[in-house]
């Protein structure tokens, strides 16, 4: 029977393992290999130090620069090492009490996997011509191919593939087998999640199911109702894109009726998402650091006891708990969110020690990991709200300003009085 109740206790950190790791953007065979993912067995100590036991790692298969342009499902990226290299990794992790969710780019491969560069070669003879979506060999592109192809968000070099044909979902069933059985990875995180043909998303997890009872789904979704795909026939979560905007927006604008609106609205009494678990961020790999996203920088301190504390599973994207910058409209790019990082080099021990705090209170609080929300006193600058699971419940109140807030409520027959300092939290069990 399926049970992945261990995504309840879960603290993610997420890793841009091609970033992090320092492997060069361009992947060039032999010239460029290395064995750069055993740096993350070094990482180890840091994460259960800010109590993480789960990690989400972004793209480790082959493929040709960042990634999200898979050339094979079946090996990891030779700039990262070999899938030797990585077995190490996933037995440190689970040593540590940490689980492991790797990144499946399923909706496009690179202009490098085996399937297009057959239809290149052999076009209308290539037994992989139906693999690739949207395929005219009357067409052209702006490589001069002699052909066209349906692509990702514009970008040619993304090959969209065809999930209408059964060889391509055997395909990418067969290589998540591979990961499963040789790896014991936990789960995984889709991405595009909204462009695949959503028939593949039931064969996947029935497919999963039989492989590990308690293997975890999580695609990236970004607008619209997340009912749709988060359902016992498809994913178990999708990533919480409308409350990523409420969380910072809120403090920046001083307006925490907009974070309360939309935490009543998925998790509230009669919630559209009561019940299911989204998976919460501040920041990712495609999105401006929170450093950066914030107008008042000590509001980040808010902010984490925020996404440790409503509904959902809190992530932290790497290299955030030190507050680092990212900004992705830098001369840089999506490379300036995915930077190469040495946490032995890193300090911010005030913020650190607010996270593991933070994490202590979560693993122990049977409200922060399952309740319900409830709102109890909200206003532009500071919010109060209820976990509520069963007879327990914890308050969590918040300050978004520079000065000191009085709080005065009165909940469940209670009355609580009480200063809130300057960009201040506070959570009373």
């Amino acid at each position: 029977m399926r049970d992945i109740s261990w995504v309840k206790d879960s603290i993610f950190y997420h890793i841009y393992p091609l970033g992090t790791f320092g492997c060069p953007r361009e992947n060039k065979g032999e010239e460029t290999a290395g064995h750069r993912i055993l740096q993350l067995i070094d990482w180890i100590p840091h994460l259960k130090e800010i109590g993480v036991n789960a990690l989400y790692l972004g793209p480790i298969m082959e493929s040709g620069t960042h990634g999200y342009d898979t050339w094979d499902y079946y090996k990891i990226d030779s700039r990262l090492g070999t899938n030797d290299d990585f077995k190490r990794v996933v037995k440190a992790c689970h040593d540590n009490d940490i689980r492991v969710v790797l990144d499946g780019v399923f909706n496009h491969v690179g202009r490098g996997h085996i399937a297009f560069k057959d239809v290149l070669e052999k076009r209308e003879n290539s037994t992989y011509k139906d693999w690739i979506a949207g395929l005219n060999l009357s067409g052209n592109n702006w490589h001069g191919d002699g052909l066209s192809y349906e692509c990702w968000s514009g970008a040619e070099e993304l090959v969209k593939l065809n999930h209408w044909c059964n060889d391509v979902d055997n395909h990418i069933l067969n290589a998540v087998g591979m990961w499963i059985d040789d790896f014991k990875i936990d789960g995984l995180r889709l991405d595009a999640a909204d462009c695949i043909e959503r028939g593949f998303f039931n064969r996947l997890k029935n497919f999963t199911e039989e492989k590990a009872s308690n293997f975890w789904l999580m695609g990236e979704i970004i607008h619209g109702d997340y009912n749709i795909y988060v359902n016992e026939n498809m994913l178990d979560a999708v990533t919480n894109y409308e409350c990523w905007k409420g969380i910072y927006s809120s403090h920046n604008d001083h307006n925490y009726f907009e974070i309360n609106y939309a935490m009543k609205r998925q998790w509230g009494q009669g919630g559209l998402y009561v019940g299911k678990y989204l998976y919460n961020f501040v920041d990712n790999h495609d999105v401006n650091r929170i450093y950066n996203l914030l107008t008042d920088k000590a509001n980040i301190y808010p902010v984490y006891t925020l996404l440790f504390t409503m509904p959902g599973i809190p992530s932290i994207y790497y290299g955030s708990e030190w507050a680092i910058e990212g900004d992705k409209k830098s001369e840089d790019g999506d490379y300036a969110l995915r930077p190469e990082i040495d946490p032995n080099k890193m300090s911010n021990p005030d913020l650190i020690d607010h996270i593991k705090t933070l994490a202590d209170i979560r693993k122990s609080s049977n409200p922060l990991k399952q309740g319900v929300y409830e709102e109890v006193q909200v206003k532009n600058e500071t919010l109060v709200f209820a976990r509520v699971w069963n007879d327990e419940y914890v308050i969590v109140a918040l300050n978004n300003t520079a000065e000191e807030k009085q709080i005065v409520f009165d909940y469940r027959g209670q009355h609580y009085d009480f200063v809130l300092e300057p960009h201040g939290s506070k959570i009373l069990k």
